[in-house]
């Protein structure tokens, strides 16, 4: 896999505590924080967690900027520069707390915005971190109670490719899902409108599987297996509504080395979004050919191609059909002597 480096540049943590029976409250920190080796551990634990979640949801700002403006607050702040990275980071931990509160949100946590290149990206994260108690070893080799930033405990993240708003791309947009309200709360936070099109992204996955067991170099029939296992799974999806999760993809279709179809899925020049409800009719190319010219129509299952049914002679330019249906003949006769 390959490995980014991360470069912190822009760090601040806000606090929203919530307390049963009580109003929610912001405590701010007053400026950035130093930009230390302890930064660059915050941020690249947060970067990891939020890239092995699978429930994320993709997309862009929204038109309407005063109902969502964190679109205009990154304009002044990295546009225009008339608005620091600390009153930046004070009027989003105030947004995120009125949504919290509309929401009737039970969790509250540590409020990390940073400014982060990976590589040759940079990215605005805005993130809700947990907290939990733990035990550390003081100098004397004492244990004392401490309280750590649990990443486990990710309530919600989002990341802007701040490149990629500026280029005005589809979508640059992301932002963790999560369970029950889970990401929704989160999404209205940064104004994002949800462009992922389950139809484009099934496209996309079904030529990945394709270009996977051309790259495997597998026998004809492992191949077909490999496609069948993947529209059987994707097609079970789709019908129940649920949204494709890569690893259980990979560990269904190729079990004998799951983590290899897994790191190609996930691969960024792949560019599947993860998350999205698989469309049934996309997925038919897995296990089935179609194709029409100006006087015929034909489809026919790809294990045809292998079990003699459809044979296909590059010499020629023709293929030939067999284990024709009797009801076809008749039809077929009919016309003939028509």
């Amino acid at each position: 896999m390959r490995t980014v480096e991360h470069v912190v540049t822009h760090l601040i943590v806000h606090a929203l505590v919530r307390e049963p029976g009580t109003p929610s409250r912001l405590v701010l920190r007053e400026a950035p924080c130093a930009l230390d080796a302890a930064a660059l551990r915050l941020a690249e634990r947060l970067c990891a967690q939020y890239e092995s979640r699978n429930a994320k949801g993709f997309g862009r700002f929204e038109d309407d900027e005063e109902s969502y403006p964190l679109a205009r607050w990154l304009r002044e702040h990295q546009v225009d520069e008339t608005l620091d990275f600390t009153t930046l980071s004070r009027q989003l931990a105030e947004r995120v707390q009125a949504i919290a509160d509309e929401e009737e949100l039970e969790d509250g946590g540590h409020l990390v915005l940073a400014r982060i290149r990976e590589g040759d990206g940079d990215s605005l994260w805005v993130a809700l971190l947990g907290s939990a108690e733990g035990v550390a070893i003081g100098g004397s080799l004492e244990p004392l109670d401490c309280t750590h930033v649990d990443f486990s405990a990710l309530h919600a993240a989002g990341r802007v490719d701040l490149a990629g708003w500026r280029r005005g791309d589809e979508r640059y947009l992301g932002f963790l899902r999560g369970r029950g309200k889970g990401g929704a709360w989160f999404k209205r936070v940064l104004g994002c409108s949800d462009v992922m099109v389950a139809l484009q992204e099934t496209k996309k996955l079904v030529a990945t599987l394709d270009r996977f067991v051309d790259t495997e170099r597998l026998a004809p029939a492992t191949r077909d297996a490999v496609l069948e296992r993947a529209h059987d799974y994707l097609d079970t999806l789709g019908e129940a509504g649920a949204p494709v999760v890569f690893e259980e993809l990979a560990r269904e279709v190729f079990p004998e080395q799951p983590e290899r179809l897994d790191a190609l899925l996930k691969a960024e020049e792949t560019r599947i979004a993860p998350g999205f409800v698989p469309n049934r009719r996309a997925i038919r190319p897995l296990v089935r050919f179609s194709a029409s010219a100006e006087n015929w129509k034909l489809e026919f299952e790809r294990s045809g191609l292998h079990s003699g049914a459809v044979h296909y002679d590059r010499a020629t330019d023709t293929l030939v059909l067999s284990g024709v249906p009797d009801y076809l003949k008749r039809m077929l006769d009919e016309e003939d002597k028509g």
